[in-house]
């Protein structure tokens, strides 16, 4: 394993709990309970080794991470360094051979130091990485997965467009084919690590008259002629993930670079997305624990009325309702995990797994800014930080609305049998 080299160095550098609250303080700190996450030895292992990198690494660089809107490109050779970027892929081709339930823990740990790190991580190493590994042939799987995994390039994929958000199939752009090529016109918005990236999977229209039958994936690079990016975005939150809209103009891709069976993209897109929306369910998680320890450790610092606030019953309260609905939504996010680490993948569930986080992690994150009066509203502090990454996950990966329908429909489709 990989990670086995570096963990005595990590676990070195863990900062010491922090119990001083204080503008930027950092609480390394947490209330995680490990006796209820239901981890293997060498789950627990890792998740300690991410954490300690994450909060020595990244946590103390998250606020100017937010403040500068900047991605931290130089963070991302230690991530391969560690296997993290490829820690679905068999070992085969250079990763860890791990499973979706340690690629939650990653994305978890990561969230709790930065939001907008992990949001790109996840971009990478379960959109594009993982696409790559599940539907590339082997020589696509030799040609772009080493640099994808140990940092020297970063990945991305891209599916919405202006015009096509919750309807993702309407898409159009397209990819004429002409002789050995593909020639894509059209462009893509929301596009996470769009302004970084240099490996980017890319659906169009290969038989538009089709519809969502009609769809191919491509892997396309990045310095292709005819494909550009527009200025990166400004964003509520997730500030450091860099996001932005891709533009291809008479982009020529060669057939090699069809990722599945031409005009089987949708197959692609579908399964790729309940494996996004479980492995993105570590993001709220990570956010939750973080606004959680925070906010529990201020209010018994915070002293009003000769005492700390946490002895107060409406504060005890908040910190019960908080710890629940953390706790209720990590039970459900590890419990569809491990259902697809053993082959069964639940379209209902890993939908079910975010729209239940994100929407808890909302809740969290915004009682934890409560708990924090004044404070919890000044950027000095993290929780209002916490809470404006956590509204992403609420329409990032398909929105809640589409969440619900997915859910609904499946027991529509159930019953119609």
């Amino acid at each position: 394993m990989r990670l086995a080299p570096l963990r005595p160095a990590l676990l070195r550098a863990a900062v010491a709990p922090t119990r001083q609250v204080r503008p930027h303080a950092r609480l390394v700190h947490t209330f995680y309970n490990e006796s209820l996450a239901g981890l293997t030895s060498d789950q627990a292992e890792l998740r300690d080794a991410v954490s300690s990198w994450a909060q020595s690494r990244v946590a103390p660089r998250a606020q100017e991470i937010d403040s500068t809107n900047t991605s931290p490109m130089d963070l991302w050779p230690s991530l391969g360094e560690m296997g993290l970027l490829g820690i679905t892929v068999p070992e085969e081709y250079g990763g860890l051979g791990k499973g979706y339930l340690e690629h939650t823990i990653v994305m978890e740990e990561l969230s709790r130091a930065s939001g907008s790190l992990a949001l790109s991580y996840g971009a990478h190493s379960n959109l594009c990485v993982n696409q790559i590994a599940r539907n590339g042939t082997a020589a696509q799987k030799q040609k772009y997965l080493p640099d994808l995994i140990s940092g020297v390039k970063v990945g991305s994929l891209a599916m919405s467009e202006p015009g096509s958000g919750s309807d993702v199939v309407s898409m159009t752009t397209t990819a004429k084919k002409q002789g050995d090529v593909y020639v894509l016109n059209g462009s893509k918005f929301w596009i996470t690590n769009g302004p970084v990236a240099s490996t980017f999977v890319i659906y169009a229209k290969t038989s538009p008259d089709k519809g969502p039958k009609g769809i191919t994936a491509f892997i396309v690079e990045r310095d292709t002629p005819g494909f550009s990016t527009s200025p990166k975005l400004d964003k509520f939150g997730m500030r450091g993930s860099d996001t932005c809209e891709l533009i291809f103009d008479n982009v020529e891709v060669p057939a090699e670079n069809v990722l599945g069976k031409v005009d089987g993209g949708a197959a692609v897109l579908m399964s790729g997305l309940d494996l996004e929306r479980l492995v993105l369910s570590g993001g709220p998680l990570g956010l939750m624990q973080a606004a959680f320890d925070f906010s529990t450790d201020y209010a018994h610092q915070r002293k009003q009325f000769g005492k700390p606030i946490a002895t107060f019953q409406l504060m005890q309260g908040k910190i019960a309702d908080m710890y629940t609905k953390l706790n209720a939504s990590r039970a459900y996010v590890y419990a569809v995990a491990r259902a697809c680490d053993q082959g069964h993948v639940s379209r209902r569930d890993c939908a079910g797994a975010i729209l239940y986080s994100s929407d808890r992690a909302v809740e969290v994150c915004s009682e934890a800014m409560q708990s924090c009066g004044g404070n919890g509203y000044i950027n000095e502090y993290p929780v209002n930080r916490l809470l404006r990454d956590a509204r992403l996950y609420t329409v990032g990966a398909g929105t809640q609305e589409i969440r619900r329908m997915l859910i609904g429909r499946t027991f529509n489709e159930e019953l119609a049998e």
